[in-house]
């Protein structure tokens, strides 16, 4: 695996485990104020979301560059 494509295989890795993270613990705001939406959350707590994802992807790329790299899953002709 080259750097390029290990970046890139980072990134899609990141972007799915970002959308799967985001729904965890949002609580819609009890009181609505004019101009936002009914169901924006109340508190997003995107950094931290941002922290999980980076940790969950991390480990999850790292299982695919061991499967890539010990040819266990290959891309190339037999």
């Amino acid at each position: 695996m080259t750097i390029f494509s290990g970046i890139l295989v980072y990134a899609v890795i990141w972007w799915l485990v970002l959308f799967t993270v985001l729904p965890w613990g949002v609580r819609r705001s009890e009181q609505h104020e004019p101009g936002h939406a009914v169901e924006a959350p109340s508190n997003p707590r995107i950094v931290f979301k941002f922290a999980i994802t980076t940790v969950i992807a991390t480990a999850l790329f790292a299982i695919a560059w061991w499967l890539i790299q010990s040819d266990l899953v290959s891309f190339r002709e037999p």
